[in-house]
């Protein structure tokens, strides 16, 4: 009976969104369309224009407004929003278990302080010979003049190099890790089909294997990584069930973040040959390129929170349990916050903080690691492929939560 209510569930979703987006012509609804997720932007500038925050077909509100954003990702009254789930359903939330976002304190407080030590500037400094080493392997293996995929052959066996070290994963397929931790992430979408919810069951069974697996070796034999410090610290605070879903979220927001950038950020460099000039000609500029890719076209374009008690947010009412809904990467083209907010330019120094990295006790604690990785392979490509182009259409992911290409042909 579960499962046939999973399976009403899922196609229910979609034809009510489905109606929402195509008839009524609701424009969150609209977000979710092929074409607005492939350029979601012009859709998040009309949803600011209706104002700070304004309501949904849902019941919920909505924001893409720099202001708000940023208030309420730092707010305390506001929590992290759980979609409420049917009794005997748990399948879902373990879909979405994804450990540290999903949790406040004090427990997302105690756990986040456990994981920090695997982002000490010590561990950074070592992060970063292993990313260097790994953009001149792959960069060695591809032939520019025939062309190659940039997500294929670079964005996307980068970060799985540096997470599978961090981790302390060194004998699992490289290919197979990514595709586990990219499957993951589209549950944050939602489930979509039958078949995509046997896809994300098979990932977690493979994943929950690798790490069982390795929770077990580094208990005998403690290593030089994330899980061997966990392991040394276990008590009531770390066992190995839960670090089963923080592993799963070190995969996702360690994989999926950086390939999305990477693969945003050469579009956006290729797409006007003046800056990706300015890059070439001086490679250093390439931390500031990530900044302002990541402002851009962040690869994570929406989070949400949930009213705690009644409460107010830009003057207007909030009652416990009312999702506010957050369009980040609307947020970081704000025209109130970035001048020109619309024009890719890494020579910007006007501007608010952006909120790529969310905020407040959220904010991405692997920030130091995701920059390291973008400034390393924007300035090793502008170094050794001067003459980078494309070399064919791009394929975007289908994804509102997740913004990135699937596929960039390039050649030089």
């Amino acid at each position: 009976m579960t499962g046939t209510k999973v399976i009403g569930g899922i196609y229910r979703d979609r034809v009510t969104a489905a109606y929402a987006a195509r008839v009524r012509r609701d424009l969150v609804a609209q977000l979710g369309l092929p074409a607005h997720q492939a350029d979601p932007y012009p859709l998040y500038d009309r949803i600011r224009e209706r104002g700070p925050l304004t309501p949904t077909a849902q019941g919920n509100l909505i924001s893409a407004t720099h202001a708000v954003c940023s208030d309420v990702v730092r707010r305390r009254d506001l929590v992290v929003f759980r979609p409420e789930q049917p009794g005997d359903d748990p399948l879902p939330r373990e879909m979405l278990d994804l450990s540290l976002l999903e949790m406040d304190p004090p427990e997302h407080t105690r756990l986040r302080r456990l994981v920090a030590p695997a982002f000490t500037p010590r561990r950074m400094a070592g992060y970063e010979v292993l990313i260097e080493r790994r953009i001149d392997q792959l960069l060695d293996a591809v032939d520019p003049r025939a062309g190659f995929d940039l997500v294929d052959d670079f964005a996307s066996p980068l970060p799985i190099a540096v997470i599978s070290a961090l981790l302390g994963v060194s004998d699992v397929d490289e290919k197979e890790f990514a595709a586990y931790g990219a499957t993951l992430a589209t549950a944050l979408d939602g489930i979509s089909s039958i078949g995509h919810l046997r896809r994300l069951l098979q990932a977690q069974r493979q994943l929950r294997t690798i790490f069982t697996d390795l929770f077990a070796r580094r208990t005998a034999d403690p290593q030089e990584d994330i899980v061997s410090a966990l392991l040394t610290e276990q008590s009531a605070d770390i066992t190995p069930a839960i670090l089963g879903p923080l592993c799963r979220l070190l995969l996702v927001a360690g994989f999926e973040t950086t390939v999305n950038a990477i693969g945003n950020g050469v579009r956006a460099l290729l797409a006007d040959p003046e800056q990706w000039q300015l890059l070439v000609e001086d490679p250093d500029r390439a931390p500031a390129v990530a900044e302002e890719v990541l402002r851009y076209d962040p690869p994570v374009q929406v989070t949400a929170r949930m009213a705690r008690e009644d409460t107010e947010v830009a003057g207007v009412p909030v009652a416990r349990g009312r999702a506010v809904v957050l369009l980040l990467a609307g947020a970081n083209r704000d025209p109130a916050a970035f001048p020109s907010p619309n024009a890719f330019d890494l020579t910007r120094t006007a501007g608010a903080d952006h909120l790529a990295f969310s905020g407040g006790i959220h904010y991405c604690l692997g920030a130091p690691l995701a920059r390291l990785e973008l400034a390393a392979a924007f300035r090793a490509l502008a170094r050794r492929l001067p003459t980078l182009r494309l070399a064919g259409p791009v394929t975007m992911q289908r994804s509102t939560a997740i913004h990135g290409p699937l596929h960039v042909p390039v050649a030089a």
